[in-house]
Protein backbone atom coordinates (compact mmCIF):
# COMPACT_ATOMS: atom_id res chain seq x y z
CA UNK A 1 0.00 0.00 0.00
CA UNK A 2 1.08 3.45 -0.89
CA UNK A 3 -0.29 6.55 1.78
CA UNK A 4 -0.69 10.22 0.09
CA UNK A 5 -1.44 13.08 1.53
CA UNK A 6 -1.85 16.50 -0.53
CA UNK A 7 -1.85 18.36 2.45
CA UNK A 8 1.89 17.93 3.61
CA UNK A 9 4.97 15.97 2.21
CA UNK A 10 6.21 13.10 3.92
CA UNK A 11 8.98 14.15 6.23
CA UNK A 12 7.46 17.93 6.18
CA UNK A 13 5.99 20.24 8.45
CA UNK A 14 2.18 19.89 9.06
CA UNK A 15 0.67 23.21 8.10
CA UNK A 16 -1.18 25.65 11.25
CA UNK A 17 -4.70 24.58 9.72
CA UNK A 18 -4.34 21.42 10.67
CA UNK A 19 -3.46 21.86 13.74
CA UNK A 20 -4.99 21.93 17.16
CA UNK A 21 -2.35 25.06 18.37
CA UNK A 22 -0.31 27.50 16.36
CA UNK A 23 2.22 29.56 17.29
CA UNK A 24 1.47 33.15 19.49
CA UNK A 25 4.24 35.78 20.15
CA UNK A 26 2.52 37.08 23.30
CA UNK A 27 0.41 34.09 24.94
CA UNK A 28 2.80 31.16 23.21
CA UNK A 29 -0.13 29.42 21.57
CA UNK A 30 -3.62 29.89 20.05
CA UNK A 31 -6.03 28.03 18.94
CA UNK A 32 -5.75 26.47 15.41
CA UNK A 33 -8.09 25.46 12.78
CA UNK A 34 -7.95 21.89 13.50
CA UNK A 35 -9.10 20.41 10.49
CA UNK A 36 -8.45 16.84 9.64
CA UNK A 37 -5.81 16.57 6.43
CA UNK A 38 -6.25 14.91 3.46
CA UNK A 39 -5.47 11.48 3.36
CA UNK A 40 -5.28 9.21 -0.34
CA UNK A 41 -4.34 5.80 -0.33
CA UNK A 42 -4.21 2.75 -3.34
CA UNK A 43 -2.73 -0.58 -3.54
CA UNK A 44 -4.92 -2.44 -0.63
CA UNK A 45 -4.79 -6.65 -1.36
CA UNK A 46 -7.13 -8.42 -2.30
CA UNK A 47 -9.81 -9.26 0.62
CA UNK A 48 -9.31 -6.14 1.87
CA UNK A 49 -12.77 -5.58 3.99
CA UNK A 50 -12.35 -2.08 5.91
CA UNK A 51 -9.83 0.49 6.84
CA UNK A 52 -8.68 1.83 10.17
CA UNK A 53 -7.07 5.31 10.64
CA UNK A 54 -4.48 6.25 13.27
CA UNK A 55 -2.37 8.79 14.03
CA UNK A 56 0.10 9.23 16.65
CA UNK A 57 2.61 11.58 17.95
CA UNK A 58 5.52 8.75 19.48
CA UNK A 59 7.42 12.02 21.30
CA UNK A 60 5.06 13.43 24.10
CA UNK A 61 6.99 13.86 26.84
CA UNK A 62 6.45 10.97 29.68
CA UNK A 63 6.50 13.42 32.47
CA UNK A 64 4.54 16.67 32.23
CA UNK A 65 6.61 18.62 34.77
CA UNK A 66 8.61 21.26 32.41
CA UNK A 67 5.69 21.15 29.92
CA UNK A 68 4.90 24.70 29.13
CA UNK A 69 6.14 26.14 32.15
CA UNK A 70 7.87 29.66 32.22
CA UNK A 71 11.66 29.54 32.09
CA UNK A 72 11.68 25.72 31.95
CA UNK A 73 12.26 23.69 29.08
CA UNK A 74 11.73 19.88 28.43
CA UNK A 75 14.90 18.21 27.45
CA UNK A 76 15.14 16.12 24.76
CA UNK A 77 16.61 13.35 26.35
CA UNK A 78 13.25 12.91 28.41
CA UNK A 79 11.77 9.22 27.17
CA UNK A 80 8.52 9.56 25.23
CA UNK A 81 5.13 7.94 25.13
CA UNK A 82 2.61 7.79 22.03
CA UNK A 83 -0.44 10.36 22.30
CA UNK A 84 -3.22 9.27 19.93
CA UNK A 85 -4.36 11.91 18.15
CA UNK A 86 -7.09 10.47 16.09
CA UNK A 87 -8.38 6.70 15.89
CA UNK A 88 -10.63 5.74 13.21
CA UNK A 89 -12.49 2.29 12.16
CA UNK A 90 -14.96 0.27 10.31
CA UNK A 91 -13.86 2.47 6.83
CA UNK A 92 -15.24 0.86 4.05
CA UNK A 93 -13.12 -1.34 1.54
CA UNK A 94 -14.59 1.38 -1.08
CA UNK A 95 -13.26 4.37 0.37
CA UNK A 96 -9.76 4.99 -0.61
CA UNK A 97 -9.83 9.13 0.34
CA UNK A 98 -9.93 11.48 2.82
CA UNK A 99 -10.62 14.80 2.22
CA UNK A 100 -9.26 17.42 4.20
CA UNK A 101 -11.84 18.84 7.12
CA UNK A 102 -14.38 16.28 6.16
CA UNK A 103 -14.05 14.69 10.14
CA UNK A 104 -12.61 17.45 11.62
CA UNK A 105 -13.08 21.33 10.72
CA UNK A 106 -12.38 23.18 13.93
CA UNK A 107 -12.04 23.15 17.80
CA UNK A 108 -14.77 21.67 20.08
CA UNK A 109 -14.11 22.84 23.78
CA UNK A 110 -14.79 19.48 25.66
CA UNK A 111 -14.44 17.44 22.64
CA UNK A 112 -16.16 16.09 19.43
CA UNK A 113 -19.27 14.22 20.51
CA UNK A 114 -19.97 10.32 19.96
CA UNK A 115 -18.67 7.53 17.67
CA UNK A 116 -20.03 8.00 14.88
CA UNK A 117 -18.26 9.40 11.58
CA UNK A 118 -18.65 9.77 7.80
CA UNK A 119 -19.47 6.92 5.72
CA UNK A 120 -20.50 4.39 8.49
CA UNK A 121 -17.55 4.41 10.36
CA UNK A 122 -16.61 4.97 13.59
CA UNK A 123 -14.25 7.30 15.58
CA UNK A 124 -12.86 6.47 19.27
CA UNK A 125 -11.44 8.83 21.73
CA UNK A 126 -8.17 10.68 21.36
CA UNK A 127 -5.64 11.59 24.57
CA UNK A 128 -6.97 15.21 24.63
CA UNK A 129 -9.18 13.68 26.79
CA UNK A 130 -6.60 12.55 29.29
CA UNK A 131 -4.91 15.89 29.08
CA UNK A 132 -7.88 18.00 29.41
CA UNK A 133 -9.20 15.62 32.39
CA UNK A 134 -8.49 17.78 35.06
CA UNK A 135 -9.46 21.09 32.96
CA UNK A 136 -13.18 22.80 34.05
CA UNK A 137 -13.53 24.59 30.89
CA UNK A 138 -12.08 21.57 28.72
CA UNK A 139 -12.43 18.11 30.10
CA UNK A 140 -14.34 15.78 28.21
CA UNK A 141 -14.18 13.09 25.84
CA UNK A 142 -12.10 14.09 22.28
CA UNK A 143 -13.47 11.76 20.06
CA UNK A 144 -12.16 11.83 16.05
CA UNK A 145 -9.51 14.05 15.27
CA UNK A 146 -7.60 17.00 17.52
CA UNK A 147 -4.17 17.95 15.65
CA UNK A 148 -1.02 18.59 16.66
CA UNK A 149 -0.33 21.02 20.09
CA UNK A 150 3.12 19.97 21.48
CA UNK A 151 4.40 21.74 24.53
CA UNK A 152 6.03 25.13 23.20
CA UNK A 153 8.91 24.70 25.56
CA UNK A 154 10.11 21.40 23.89
CA UNK A 155 13.39 21.05 22.81
CA UNK A 156 12.47 18.35 20.04
CA UNK A 157 10.45 18.32 16.58
CA UNK A 158 7.17 15.96 17.36
CA UNK A 159 6.08 13.73 14.74
CA UNK A 160 3.07 12.92 13.72
CA UNK A 161 2.28 9.21 11.98
CA UNK A 162 -0.55 8.53 10.40
CA UNK A 163 -1.01 5.27 9.09
CA UNK A 164 -4.05 3.37 7.22
CA UNK A 165 -4.38 -0.61 8.27
CA UNK A 166 -6.50 -2.73 5.76
CA UNK A 167 -7.99 -5.37 7.16
CA UNK A 168 -10.02 -8.60 6.77
CA UNK A 169 -12.93 -7.77 8.59
CA UNK A 170 -15.45 -5.64 7.88
CA UNK A 171 -16.32 -4.62 11.45
CA UNK A 172 -14.08 -4.53 14.90
CA UNK A 173 -15.43 -6.17 18.01
CA UNK A 174 -15.36 -3.32 20.34
CA UNK A 175 -17.86 -1.46 21.90
CA UNK A 176 -18.56 1.64 23.73
CA UNK A 177 -15.82 3.83 24.25
CA UNK A 178 -12.53 3.04 22.51
CA UNK A 179 -8.98 4.78 22.23
CA UNK A 180 -6.06 3.93 20.28
CA UNK A 181 -4.48 1.33 22.36
CA UNK A 182 -7.83 -1.08 21.97
CA UNK A 183 -8.14 -0.66 18.50
CA UNK A 184 -3.82 -1.18 18.32
CA UNK A 185 -4.97 -4.91 20.16
CA UNK A 186 -8.22 -5.52 18.00
CA UNK A 187 -6.25 -5.42 14.60
CA UNK A 188 -3.85 -7.51 15.47
CA UNK A 189 -4.27 -10.67 13.36
CA UNK A 190 -6.05 -8.77 10.38
CA UNK A 191 -4.28 -6.32 9.26
CA UNK A 192 -3.80 -7.54 5.37
CA UNK A 193 -1.10 -4.36 5.04
CA UNK A 194 -0.29 -0.87 6.23
CA UNK A 195 1.08 2.32 4.95
CA UNK A 196 2.29 5.40 7.00
CA UNK A 197 2.96 9.00 6.33
CA UNK A 198 4.43 11.47 9.19
CA UNK A 199 4.49 14.93 9.49
CA UNK A 200 6.50 16.96 11.89
CA UNK A 201 5.42 19.85 13.84
CA UNK A 202 6.87 22.44 16.61
CA UNK A 203 5.41 25.59 18.34
CA UNK A 204 9.07 26.22 20.34
CA UNK A 205 9.78 29.43 18.01
CA UNK A 206 13.86 28.07 18.85
CA UNK A 207 12.89 25.16 16.55
CA UNK A 208 10.23 26.58 13.65
CA UNK A 209 12.89 28.39 11.68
Amino acid sequence: MQLFSASFADGQRIPGEFSFCLPDPAHHVCLGSNRNPELAWQGAPEGTKSFVVICHDPDVPSRGDDVNQEGRSVPASLPRVDFFHWVLIDLPAAVDRIEAGEFSNGMTPRGKPGAQAPHGARQGINNYTDWFAGDHDMSGDYYGYDGPCPPWNDEIVHRYVFTVYALDIEKLPLTGRFGGPEVRAAIAGHVLDQASLTGTYTLNPALAG
